[in-house]
């Protein structure tokens, strides 16, 4: 895959019927029914760190009523973009939407920070990045505890091919995750061996570009999902294994579905041997909020004859990695991460799973504890 992106000639013209910032806003009554939902007002309990407070600051910045200040801005900032409360709101706002566009207008009057422009940098370029993680992975040992933003990356692990003779299923595997989730790789590829299909991992892929609209680059967000577009082009089916990728993925790509539920409607093909342990789920938000893939999951677990599992929901509802603010505003995210952890170690579990690579390079950071996607250790289960 090139590992330039050519904004100027990837992306698409604006959508006349896409609505304005103004009318995503008027759609919002002020209810207020968001507010025990949203982890940074749990968190606060200041209105300007609720969605509907989020709103009106996003409506009278873009209206010129406010002008913008380092306060407002961390307002936005602070935003998880978990979308609890979209999932509330009787009037259906597209909060997703309107975070977007207010951060958009951020990024014209403001650069981001090193740290945002790095990690953008070199989620659009994976090759780069993966020789940089290769390097990472080596230094570990040596480098200082400040020095470790991420978790150790594992070892690589060769991809196999099972199922050659059934119908061929693609994978989209992203940036970051091609270097931290080659096991997981191995575990799709198995899982789908044993429903009669064949895991095929196309050239050209890259990033989804969620990391990049999330933080207002729409420009680059469209490039990707260009680019993808046209490395998954005549397949018939994409899965995602990162909740968080999925949504950007399935508007890019025709036929793409979440792994979980794809697994999920085969699942009387799949035996597993009986496992006696007590595991912690972790429901990432875009698991629970976009993609919907949570009660699938629970499901396939539940099928693991002597499987117990515990649900970690202690906290904000949110673990704090949001995208990039767990390298941005590490001190933030920890404060949204330790309830977590806490619940954890209480609670008996030997391993923590959970559905989306930025969570769990978040909550992987206490190294004491193995964490892993789910489908991991349903391959690991295959009788």
């Amino acid at each position: 895959m090139p590992e330039d992106v050519r904004v100027t000639d990837a992306s698409p013209c604006p959508d006349p019927d896409t609505p304005s910032l103004q009318a995503l806003t008027d759609r919002c009554v002020q209810c207020g029914l968001c507010l025990p939902t949203c982890p940074t007002y749990t968190l606060e309990g200041l209105e300007s760190e609720s969605p509907r407070g989020r709103i009106a600051l996003a409506r009278a910045l873009d209206d010129g009523r406010l002008a913008p200040t380092p306060a407002t801005d961390a307002h936005l900032d602070h935003c998880l973009g978990c979308r609890r409360c979209a999932e509330v709101c009787p009037a259906r706002v597209d909060f997703g939407a309107i975070l977007v566009r207010a951060r958009a207008g951020q990024r014209a009057r403001r650069r981001p920070g090193l740290r945002q422009r790095g990690a953008e940098w070199l989620a659009a370029r994976p090759r780069t990045l993966s020789s940089l993680l290769g390097l990472y992975r080596r230094a570990w040992p040596l480098l200082p505890s400040v020095a470790r933003s991420l978790p150790r990356p594992p070892a690589q692990i060769a991809r196999e091919t099972e199922g050659s003779e059934g119908p061929a299923v693609a994978v989209f595997t992203g940036c970051v995750a091609r270097v931290y989730e080659t096991g997981l790789h191995v575990a799709i590829s198995r899982l789908l061996g044993a429903i009669g299909q064949r895991a095929v991992f196309p050239d050209g892929q890259g990033c989804c570009g969620t990391l990049h609209a999330h933080a207002g680059d729409v420009d680059t967000a469209a490039a990707l999902a260009a680019r993808n577009r046209t490395a998954f082009a005549g397949v018939a089916t994409v899965l995602t294994l990162a909740s968080g990728c999925h949504e950007a993925v399935a508007a890019a790509v025709p036929g793409t579905r979440d792994a979980i539920d794809h697994l999920a409607d085969h699942a009387d093909a799949l035996r597993f041997a009986p496992r006696p342990e007590r595991v912690a789920l972790h429901l990432p938000c875009s698991q629970r909020n976009t993609v919907g893939s949570d009660a699938a999951l629970r499901g396939l677990l539940a099928r693991v004859p002597g499987l117990e599992v515990v649900v970690l929901d202690a906290g904000f509802g949110c673990c704090g990695a949001a995208g990039t603010q767990m390298l941005t505003d590490p001190t933030r995210a920890e404060r949204f991460r330790q309830p977590l952890l806490d619940q954890f170690a209480a609670s008996g579990a030997t391993r923590l799973l959970s559905a989306n690579i930025g969570c769990r390079l978040h909550l992987g950071q206490d190294r004491a504890m193995p964490v892993q996607h789910p489908l991991e250790l349903l391959a690991d289960c295959l009788a």
